[in-house]
């Protein structure tokens, strides 16, 4: 007997366009049905700020078919149609997208003098689209948004074949790509400085310190400062921790260590940072970080102060941790259980800020977001790690690509430091103490190898910190050095073909153009070196490389940094 048949079965609630064809073909929408009887989109509870969307005003606008069909694409997306679309992002697709795309439609049937058609969707309106955009007068980045929430909408359109859409040529409908090097103009957040996070740091501790009082009440701002908290030693990301359910908190193979696991809705996964939960443990480093006792015992504080607050909690907000009654009088809400939410948190910090007087290295106010405390844990991490890029990678739970180009950065005093260093070696160089009192090394003369600038200052310990020899004030070059300088030089080169790029950029890329416009332009221009013997020494070190720079005998030069 053959396998049954198993037939799919279709809700006859999910939005419909009802429409027509006329005789070329074209979507016609039936004119009975504009405008919807409902032109107000609910989105409930999300993460983000907005609640509801309403078409209203682009009906009778001469583009009646362009918004019924969007109305109708945005509750095929809400009711699941489409794949799974987070609600806040549909939000996104109405504020950031459909609004400006249908303002644009709408002064475009007043410059045509008629009405638009569903088949007036096409490049020409895409481009006169983009021109709108940039009339708006906003920054390259978010014009970029608008247009990719717009085109989210219109791509589904077209696919189910409510649009005209052209995939490819010069009639394509959406240009290949209308901002180019965008990746370059975007400006993302910065880790806090040593002096900014300290600040930071003290000011949250004291400002949280009523959340450990039995009978000092639970606000949300003091839920939300205690977010911040965890933001900082966890490195997680803002929709997860306001999402942060009861049940967070699980075993952990080791002793006296728990797993904080949270949800991440766009990756549709978890993810995992480990909290040792005895106060006088030492910092971890492994393949999850383990962070300070007191994040734990915090986020069990706040747990045992709101699970009361659980059973009168809305449907959609039951097992959350943030949980608090609201005191704002808006939509009478006064005394409702309620939850965190982007704009809480905001307004608790921008408060902090205030109150603790905290400024930046610009004398600005500091801001603070929890974008800004992710990048500060991932470095951090990378300084604690002694630059392993693998273990911080997965303390951030991204790829090992995503972490070095999106995370990672010199701090000041490493662009202090060779800022400095370029200035010491047009000195050094021409030193007239070169000679006797300094030593060879294998990157020059050393006048102080054992209590250097940099030297470990250990008895019987000698300065193996080559990587920081030309930031050294011990440092100097003699024509004789010259074939080991080069040598180095080719050495740090090679190391392109074994990292990733970006990473070479930022930690290698300064050494050799410190020596070629510092070092070896200074020297001949002031005839300290003759340029035939530069370049004989150059030529030697590419050919033959000075024995200790050689590839074979070192496999990284991260054992002299």
């Amino acid at each position: 007997m053959g396998k049954r048949k198993v037939f799919t079965k279709t809700d006859l609630c999910v939005p419909q366009v009802e429409h027509s064809r006329d005789t070329s073909g074209n979507v016609v929408i039936l004119p009975e049905v504009i405008p919807p009887t409902n032109t107000t989109i609910k989105f409930g509870r999300n993460a983000s700020s907005s609640r509801s969307f309403d078409f209203a005003r682009w009906y009778s606008a001469g583009i009646d078919p362009i918004t019924y069909a969007c109305q109708r694409q945005i509750e095929r997306f809400l009711a699941g149609q489409e794949g799974a679309v987070a609600v806040s992002t549909v939000a996104a697709y109405c504020v950031n997208g459909m609004r400006n795309f249908l303002d644009c439609c709408m002064l475009r049937a007043t410059a045509f003098g008629r009405d638009l058609a569903l088949a007036d969707v096409n490049r020409d309106l895409i481009d006169g689209y983009l021109g709108h955009l940039t009339w708006l007068g906003v920054s390259t980045i978010s014009q970029s948004s608008h247009y990719a929430h717009t085109k989210s909408v219109l791509v589904a359109l077209g696919r189910r074949g409510l649009i005209p859409l052209v995939d490819s040529g010069d009639a394509a409908t959406f240009p290949r790509n209308p901002f180019p090097n965008i990746n370059r103009k975007a400006k993302g957040e910065t880790a806090l400085s040593k002096r900014e996070r300290q600040a930071f740091t003290v000011a949250l501790r004291e400002a949280i310190k009523p959340i450990w009082t039995d009978d000092e009440p639970v606000t949300g701002e003091l839920l939300a400062l205690s977010l911040l908290v965890i933001a900082l030693h966890t490195g997680r990301n803002t929709t997860p921790l306001l999402e942060m359910g009861v049940d967070c908190l699980r075993p952990h193979p080791k002793d006296n260590t728990v797993f904080l696991v949270l949800w991440k809705r766009r990756g549709y996964n978890t993810s995992k940072v480990a909290l040792r939960t005895e106060s006088d443990a030492e910092r971890l480093l492994e393949s999850t970080p383990s962070v300070r006792t007191n994040v734990e015992r915090l986020i069990r504080r706040v747990m045992a102060l709101t699970e009361h607050l659980n059973a009168e909690a809305p449907d959609d907000l039951k097992g959350r941790v943030w949980l608090y009654r609201s005191r704002s009088n808006k939509g009478g809400g006064f005394g409702k259980v309620t939850a965190l939410n982007v704009e809480t948190l905001r307004c608790a910090t921008n408060r902090l800020v205030i109150e603790h007087d905290l400024t930046g290295s610009d004398g600005e106010p500091l801001r603070i977001n929890v974008s800004r405390l992710r990048k500060t844990f991932a470095n951090r991490i990378f300084e604690l790690t002694n630059g392993d890029l693998a273990t911080t990678a997965v303390a951030l739970g991204n790829t090992l690509r995503v972490a070095d180009q999106n995370y990672l950065a010199p701090d000041e005093d490493a662009c202090r430091n060779w800022q400095f260093m370029g200035e010491v070696m047009v000195q050094e160089l021409l030193t007239s103490t070169i000679g006797a009192t300094y030593k060879d090394t294998p990157m020059g003369r050393c006048a102080d190898p054992v209590n250097g600038q940099y030297a470990p200052k250990r008895e019987g310990a000698t300065c193996m910190n080559f990587m920081n020899c030309l930031r050294c004030k011990h440092y100097a070059v003699t024509t004789e050095d010259l074939y080991k300088l080069f040598s180095f030089y080719f050495r740090v080169l090679a190391e392109r073909s074994r990292m990733d790029k970006r990473r070479w950029a930022r930690e290698y890329a300064h050494i050799p153009r410190l020596i070629d416009h510092y070092i070896v332009a200074e020297g001949l221009r002031r005839g300290t070196f003759k340029a035939g013997v530069v370049e004989a020494a150059r030529e030697h070190a590419r050919s033959l490389p000075h024995p200790f720079w050689s590839v074979d005998l070192i496999n990284s030069l991260e054992v002299f940094a």
